[in-house]
C-alpha cells in the first residue's frame, strides 16, 4: 500500500506544479477578474478568502477531473459543503484504494517575510477520533489510504488597487486588478505540514506550520515523529488531561506536543521546531 501511496502523491505533486500556469497570466496575476452578467457587465471579486477559495476550486475542477482520468481514479465530491474532504479519489480497479484531497488556500503575510497565514488541515473532531464514523465525512477516515492537502499560496493585491463597488464593461477587462497574484501550488500529506496548534478560533481544526519554505518541504513539527504520533496527539488534543506545570497536583487539557510526549514517556528531542515569526523592520 505504501508504494500505491507514494505513486499517487508523486503524481499529484507533479500535477500541482503545472497549476500555476493554468490559473495565472504571463506576469503571475490570477486570470479570474470578476463575475460577468448577461449584459456583459463585470463585477470585481472581493478579496475575501472564502470567495477566492471557492472560485479557485471551480476553476481547478476540470484539471482535477483530467488528472483522475489519466491515473485510473474517479472523483467523489463531498456531498455537503462542510464535509471532509473536498475530493475523494477512488481507484477504479480497486475501490478500497481511496485518497482524501482537501484544497486549502492561504496568503503570504506582508509583515513577516517568508511566512503565510497558515492552513486549517481539517477537523480533529468525531470523524478523526472515531475512524469508522461517517459524520461530516464522505467515507470513514480509516478507509483513506492517505490524507493530502492540495495547498495554494498567494499574495494579496493592495487594498488601494481594488474597488469592489465599481462595475466595468467587457472592453475594460484589462483595467481590473487581480485580487491575488504569484500563486504557488503544492501537494503534501497533511501530517507532514501540521503544527501542534489549532487552526481556527473555537472549532476543532488542525493548524499548519506557517513558514512557507518548511511547508513546501513537508517540514512540520511531526516530521521526525511520524504519522502515528500525529494521529495520537490530535485525537487527544483538547481532551486528554495532563499535569498542569503551573499548578502542582492539578490537571489541564492537552494543548502542546511537549506535554503529550512527556505524558507518553517519550523524548521531545524529535520535535521539529517551528521557525519563529519575526516582524519585518520598517
Amino acid at each position: 500500500m505504501n508504494d500505491i501511496k507514494k505513486e499517487f502523491l508523486d503524481k499529484l505533486k507533479g500535477f500541482s506544479k503545472d497549476l500555476t500556469e493554468y490559473v495565472s497570466d504571463k506576469v503571475g496575476n490570477w486570470k479570474v477578474k470578476g463575475f460577468i452578467d448577461i449584459e456583459k457587465s463585470i463585477y470585481t471579486i472581493s478579496s475575501d478568502t472564502k470567495i477566492i477559495s471557492k472560485i479557485l476550486e471551480i476553476q481547478l475542477f476540470p484539471k482535477f477531473k483530467e488528472f483522475a482520468e489519466q491515473n485510473g481514479y474517479e472523483i467523489v465530491l463531498a456531498e455537503m459543503q462542510n464535509w471532509y474532504p473536498d475530493l475523494s479519489f477512488v481507484n477504479k480497479k480497486n475501490p478500497k484504494i481511496k485518497f482524501a484531497v482537501d484544497i486549502k488556500t492561504t496568503y503570504r503575510l506582508d509583515d513577516y517575510d517568508g511566512f503565510c497565514n497558515g492552513f486549517t488541515l481539517g477537523s480533529h473532531g468525531e470523524y478523526f477520533r472515531e475512524r469508522t464514523s461517517t459524520k461530516n465525512i464522505q467515507f470513514p477516515y480509516a478507509e483513506y489510504t492517505s490524507h493530502i492537502c492540495l495547498g495554494i499560496l498567494y499574495t494579496r493585491a493592495l487594498s488601494t488597487d481594488i474597488d469592489e463597488t465599481k462595475i466595468l464593461q467587457l472592453n475594460e477587462l484589462d483595467k481590473i486588478t487581480s485580487v491575488i497574484k504569484d500563486l504557488v501550488f503544492f501537494a503534501e500529506e497533511k501530517w507532514k505540514i501540521s503544527s501542534d496548534k489549532g487552526g481556527s478560533g473555537n472549532t476543532a481544526n488542525i493548524g499548519s506550520i506557517q513558514y512557507i519554505d518548511d511547508i513546501l518541504k513537508g517540514n512540520g513539527v511531526f516530521k521526525n515523529l511520524g504519522e502515528k504520533v500525529f494521529d495520537e496527539y490530535w485525537i487527544n488534543q483538547g481532551v486528554l488531561k495532563v499535569p498542569d506545570p503551573k499548578k502542582e497536583g492539578n490537571f489541564k487539557k492537552l494543548t502542546k506536543l511537549t506535554e503529550f510526549l512527556e505524558f507518553k514517556g517519550m523524548s521531545s528531542d524529535k520535535i521539529n521546531p517551528m521557525k519563529p515569526k519575526r516582524k519585518n523592520k520598517k
